[in-house]
């Protein structure tokens, strides 16, 4: 029997979450290349399908240098399920995440991985010694996050205290988002994730089931010369909604959070709508009640389609398609809105009350709807 010897897999493999960055990949190879000399190492460039052209920036790099490859996802977004996806598709034991926009210090990566094989700790039954997470943080000795501007330098420290009671260790820079880890804590992790946001080491540290060894290396944050920022208003809430995730032990899941929230805002719109028209309009409760359920079910949709699930957002004739399906889907949550608004006014007179406990009843059932049948995820 004829045997065929191929190489061994790499030691090291360096996960990059990309979004738009395809004139930061041709730079980010040659220093990695640089830097990870004398090293088996793979490069993972994980691209939320960047109109730019970035995946096919990596796969023409990839079809020259063959430890280079590329996750191109079609209708999924979002950092942290880039890094989770990127880390699962690796064989490697070790693995590093860093930002393809070249912030982060490539050199930093054989030190990094020389103190996660290495690091002193206490050994836990059935575990080798050493670190489980290496951190390059800006906050511990001579680290800088001079990249930053104060707003944002404001805001990472804020973050990074507002998550320092859900890890189970002291740790100067929760929100770092270049480190490295064991492949294996991953496999502990990954059924805990809840891969929200960008910050995908919270959402590790906060995950694990155990304490964890963690070493923080210093490094200096860099400032970016090409491309733009990724961080938007959004991105802080994602963050907030994430940590109370996590504190609720994921009783309270963040779409259903982040649902809850644009159903605040469908109600306000709701109540809105049916005010101004018991007001100026010729038409009676129950048909007035009617059309601000549907103004407040399309404001519902669009809002949920940006927000709630941003990470695969309904584009084009999909969208159309979706609203369709949302208005469709929602409306036993509609006519049960109307009718228990309708029996409340009757039996009180109060337009509030009625309104409002009419589209909280309905809220509840086209959240459970929606999510399966509208975007295709489990409430």
């Amino acid at each position: 029997m004829l045997t065929q010897q191929w190489p061994a897999s790499p030691e090291l493999a360096v996960v990059i979450p990309v979004l738009n960055e395809a004139d930061n990949v041709a730079p980010l190879v040659e220093r990695l290349t640089r830097a990870l000399a004398g090293i088996r190492w793979e490069a993972i460039f994980v691209d939320d399908d960047s109109p730019d052209g970035t995946a096919d920036v990596v796969r023409a790099l990839a079809r020259l240098q063959g430890n280079l490859r590329c996750v191109q996802r079609l209708g999924r977004r979002g950092l942290s399920s880039a890094c989770i996806e990127g880390i699962l598709s690796s064989a490697a034991p070790y693995i590093a995440v860093m930002d393809g926009d070249l912030q982060h210090d490539e050199s930093l990566l054989p030190r990094m991985r020389d103190t996660l094989k290495q690091a002193p700790g206490k050994q836990a039954p059935g575990k080798q010694e050493g670190a489980d997470v290496v951190i390059a943080s800006r906050y511990v000795g001579s680290g800088s996050s001079e990249g930053l501007s104060d707003r944002r330098k404001r805001l990472s420290l804020f973050g990074a205290r507002l998550a320092s009671r859900l890890v189970k260790a002291e740790v100067a820079d929760s929100v770092s988002g270049f480190f490295m880890l064991r492949r294996e804590l991953l496999d502990e992790v990954a059924p805990r994730l809840s891969g929200i946001g960008t910050k995908i080491l919270i959402d590790i540290l906060a995950s694990a089931p155990r304490p964890l060894r963690i070493v923080e290396l210093p490094y200096r944050f860099r400032a970016r010369h090409r491309g733009q920022s990724k961080l938007d208003a959004f991105t802080a809430l994602e963050y907030i909604l994430l940590l109370a995730e996590k504190v609720s032990h994921r009783y309270f899941s963040y779409r259903l959070l982040l649902f809850g929230i644009v159903g605040t805002s469908g109600i306000i719109v709701n109540l809105a709508i049916l005010r101004l028209l018991l007001i100026f309009g010729d038409i009676g409760f129950t048909a007035a009640e009617a059309i601000a359920t549907a103004v407040a079910m399309v404001s519902n949709f669009f809002l949920n389609n940006t927000l709630t699930y941003r990470d695969c957002r309904l584009v084009g004739w999909q969208a159309v398609r979706g609203l369709a399906s949302f208005m469709a889907l929602c409306g036993l949550g509609s006519l049960t809105n109307v009718a228990v608004a309708r029996d409340l006014y009757d039996l009180t007179g109060m337009w509030l009350l009625a309104g409002f406990g009419g589209a909280a009843i309905g809220a509840l059932l086209n959240y459970a709807l929606t999510s399966i049948f509208t975007w295709g995820r489990r409430p």
